[in-house]
């Protein structure tokens, strides 16, 4: 009950939202990580990838922001159409505000979903600061809202669907083709 009642209040934001920021690790993903020889691999759920793109086909832009390295980062925004995907950033804060100046979007138009201390940084920057179900219990009390879903289960899907729900975009009404 409380958790819609702060979405609600948050309407504003989620309706003038141009751009998605996304940590990928905890977000994209449920934090885990599998180590092989040369590789780390990532679980990244379908759900959100449909929602990603249906987003960014209703004209908000999508970027991933990561302090993580892999390959499987940036198959993952291929795959999805992400132009924008950002690893091993150590300052999100000053890749962000780049990202926001070369598409000319400000903070009122900037909606950021982040799970761990090292999101914190972007807060200033943005109108919402969003965390997962899942997220790390130091940063719950810095957050704006917070996910019915986990991270890599859903959340990112949860947060597309609210975003285009407020600007009264139907699914129905986003071109499905490739």
């Amino acid at each position: 009950m409380i958790r819609e009642l702060t979405w609600k209040l948050r309407k504003r934001a989620l309706k003038k939202c141009k751009l998605l920021v996304l940590d990928v690790d905890g977000v994209l993903t449920d934090g885990s990580l599998i180590y092989l020889k040369d590789e780390i691999i990532r679980k990244f759920c379908v759900l959100d990838g449909l929602g990603i793109k249906m987003l960014m086909r209703s004209g908000v832009e999508v970027a991933f922001i990561s302090g993580g390295k892999g390959e499987a980062i940036h198959s993952r925004a291929k795959h999805l159409g992400v132009k924008y995907c950002y690893t091993e950033i150590f300052n999100k804060y000053e890749t962000l505000r780049e990202l926001q100046v070369l598409l000319s979007i400000n903070k009122s138009e900037t909606i950021y979903v982040g799970d761990d201390l090292n999101d914190l940084i972007v807060k200033p920057l943005v109108s919402l600061f969003v965390i997962p179900n899942n997220a790390s219990q130091t940063i719950s009390k810095n957050s704006y809202c917070k996910t019915i879903q986990n991270g890599g289960n859903g959340a990112v899907r949860e947060i597309c669907d609210r975003i285009l729900y407020t600007k009264n975009k139907k699914y129905s009404s986003i071109e499905l083709t490739n």
